[in-house]
């Protein structure tokens, strides 16, 4: 472990990993589950969830790889630092060196990442930022952001309408979800994920505790804003830029993603080595159907 790590003790969700908060360097601690050994897999979970996410998957990757699991900046339990007017400290430039501030500190210099939802995103720009320390990289149910604020029509906006709630100014959003988070994320979990039970009560309650603080939904409220401000003009001023790590794309054929969206020709027109496959779910298939999702990452990853 780095110097500035605090053991939390063995993971309550996550069978046979270990949580730490592990200060990466750069004034921000992120609260980390890691388990397993073999080559290092990063993975960064979404909104609104936490590396809880990845607990019906997580064990078994660890019998393969050592897996790091953290909360990524402003979600969970890790830092939650000020932001500004360019919402640049929530930009997916910081929240991706953050995670090679952590691999570099944990002692990887090169590693796979899967990223879902948010998390994609970060290793999108991971990926393009920091070429020769990413080895593949797959993406979870996305697109690319700007392929998606620049096809957006009616269905797309009224499906994703958080897309475009969560950026309004401050303290608009905020204010309105804190008035009852528990509706607000029971709302968008359930329509985002088609598999009845993916998220059991306790793992809810999680999430919960994660998002009814303050400065969490504050924190995601700016994530948000950076995506549709600062991370568009990084995304332009790398417009020729490709990810040279081979990709694997995996999207809900159940999902908005899937359904409007060719997603493996998004991530053509993003990199030069691409793989694709629809599973059959919604929004989460590492919480929805976690065999088949394990399958196709240790069949890519491997």
């Amino acid at each position: 472990m780095t110097a500035g790590t605090e053991i939390i003790g063995p993971s309550p969700f996550i069978a046979g990993f270990t949580l730490s908060d592990i200060d990466v360097g750069n004034g921000i601690r992120l609260r980390t589950a890691i388990g397993g050994k073999g080559e290092p897999l990063l993975l960064l979970h979404g909104h609104p969830q936490t590396h809880v996410t990845w607990r019906k998957v997580a064990p078994e990757l660890a019998e393969h790889f050592t897996v790091i699991a953290p909360d990524l900046r402003g979600y969970g339990d890790s830092s939650k630092p000020e932001s500004d007017a360019d919402h640049r400290p929530y930009s997916k430039r910081e929240m991706a060196r953050d995670m090679m501030l952590l691999m570099a500190g944990l002692g990887y210099n090169r590693f796979a990442v899967v990223g879902h939802d948010r998390g994609g995103r970060v290793a999108h720009r991971l990926a393009l930022d920091y070429q020769q320390a990413v080895t593949r990289v797959v993406f979870i149910d996305i697109a690319p952001t700007a392929t998606m604020y620049a096809r957006t029509d009616k269905t797309f906006a009224t499906r994703y309408f958080w897309w475009f709630f969560l950026i309004q100014p401050a303290p608009l959003p905020e204010k309105l979800i804190s008035a009852d988070p528990a509706f607000f994320l029971e709302k968008h979990i359930n329509g985002q994920l088609k598999t009845p039970g993916a998220t059991d009560p306790e793992i809810f309650n999680e999430y919960l505790r994660c998002y009814a603080n303050p400065q969490t939904l504050h924190a995601i409220c700016e994530e948000y804003r950076a995506a549709a401000t600062i991370d568009l003009a990084d995304d332009e001023a790398d417009g020729e830029k490709r990810i040279i790590a081979p990709v694997l794309a995996l999207w809900g054929a159940k999902g908005t993603v899937g359904q409007l969206y060719d997603v493996e020709q998004t991530w053509r027109e993003k990199a030069l080595d691409v793989w694709g496959n629809a599973l059959p779910c919604g929004h989460s298939p590492q919480e929805e159907i976690p065999r088949r999702t394990l399958d196709e990452l240790l069949n890519f990853l491997a």
